[in-house]
């Protein structure tokens, strides 16, 4: 179970199966680093690896521990590239920046894999590539062209026809589709604490349930309160997502916090696991309220989908997540729910993750719009080079202005309009 969380979306398969782990132990007394960051999610804890490599002494603070939110309750899945086809941030950013921004978020997901190998990491890792499954024609369409573009630099995806994507999911639901030979899968929370794992060997120190509750500019220094303690750092790498609260409110008021839910069979005999996703792919949808689904190491079968803010909602969220899975795999009608969990991703009103200076010796990085495995990874690597006095033009994603989104505080009433939109759409098969 989440500790720290509502019920109705604490009982998580990740944690079930998670790694044993160090504890961390709560900031206590008056602590100094170069460089102070809040938040061990990925973002958080790539940041800190890499700013450990370089030299700097770090400290990150967590709320809860390391992996609690979206880091250690995503679907695992490693998705290169941004939602955006490439050339869009091209047309966007310029050439020299959107070509960085290309390059960054198409080699994320090996960056994860390089960064599981060379840390000995145990998180069921498959580089098995990521597979887009075709819900109709507009879909295959939006498909082709993402390789098309994928092709100009030099990434080669595979389309698959009706045939062949049902082969390699085992449902005849969807027209075609599309292979990412660069993604692939993992078990989340197990990933994250890998993470933490290398980066409390490389020399940082990371203290759990120590929120931060206050945070000023003193000088030169920023001062970082806690409950038990404060931290003193030059820098400040605020890495929250959406988990971000009022610590600063521009930054929460920046993203919108959609819930994700996801629910998991027991494990499947292994007749059943030989025709559910025989190739082990973790395949989202191009529905607009799309599904994402996979098997765990153990052959339980698991489907994403969104969730709600109440909780009657979020159970009725979950039902259809799993009425949705039976009318896929009908042969799962009599097979065993055993988990049922949920959390916040952080969604941008353009689609792109932000990249923020507060330009007091502060930055941040978030709004991955569900694909923060190998982007929130990647984001990390980019705010250390910040941190360490890269220039904004010399770093590989560019640095945006904070825009509060307008009406924030109303925020699920808008959410909620735009699913039951989306749903009519989809049943209508638009």
């Amino acid at each position: 179970m989440i500790a720290n969380e509502e019920p109705v979306i604490a009982n998580s398969l990740w944690s079930a199966t998670a790694r044993p782990s160090e504890p961390c132990a709560e900031l206590q007394g008056d602590v100094s680093a170069d460089v102070a960051i809040v938040g061990a999610g990925f973002t958080g804890l790539s940041a800190a690896l890499h700013l450990a490599q370089m030299g700097r002494s770090v400290v990150v603070l967590e709320a809860q521990t390391p992996g609690w939110g979206a880091s250690g309750r995503n679907g695992g899945q490693v998705n290169p590239g941004l939602i955006a086809p490439p050339n869009d941030a091209i047309a966007r950013f310029g050439p020299e920046m959107g070509l960085r921004m290309i390059r960054l978020s198409g080699e994320a997901g090996q960056l994860v894999f390089d960064l599981i190998a060379q840390h000995k990491i145990q998180c069921d890792a498959r580089p098995v590539g990521w597979l887009r499954a075709a819900h109709n024609r507009g879909g295959m369409t939006s498909l082709a062209q993402k390789a098309e573009q994928w092709a100009q630099h030099g990434a080669e995806l595979t389309l698959l026809s009706q045939t062949e994507v049902a082969q390699a999911i085992g449902t005849k639901a969807y027209i075609g589709g599309l292979i990412d030979p660069r993604g692939g899968n993992l078990h989340p929370l197990n990933y994250a604490l890998g993470l933490c794992e290398a980066v409390r060997a490389a020399g940082v120190r990371i203290f759990g349930g120590s929120r931060v509750e206050k945070l000023q500019r003193r000088g030169q220094e920023h001062l970082l309160v806690t409950q038990g303690g404060q931290l003193r750092a030059g820098r400040v790498l605020l890495c929250t997502n959406g988990y971000s609260g009022p610590l600063h409110r521009g930054l929460q008021q920046s993203v919108v916090p959609i819930r994700s839910v996801q629910v998991a069979t027991e494990p499947l005999s292994k007749e059943l696991r030989d025709h559910i996703l025989p190739g082990r792919h973790a395949p989202s949808d191009t529905r607009r309220l799309l599904s994402y689904f996979r098997m765990d190491a153990a052959g339980r079968f698991v489907m994403g989908a969104r969730g709600g803010y109440s909780v009657q909602a979020t159970r009725a969220r979950l039902a259809q997540a799993r009425a949705w899975s039976i009318k896929l795999f009908p042969q799962l009608a009599g097979v065993r729910w055993e988990f049922e969990w949920g959390g916040f991703i952080a969604a941008t009103a353009d689609q792109y993750p932000h990249l923020h200076d507060f330009g007091n010796g502060m930055a941040a990085g978030l709004g991955y719009n569900g694909r923060g495995v190998a982007m929130a990874t990647a984001m990390g690597k980019v705010l250390a080079a910040w941190a360490v006095g890269r220039p904004h033009a010399d770093l590989d994603f560019p640095v945006t202005r904070l825009r509060k989104i307008p009406f924030h505080p109303f925020y699920p009433l808008g959410v909620e309009a735009r699913v039951a939109y989306y749903r009519l759409c989809d049943g209508l098969g638009l």
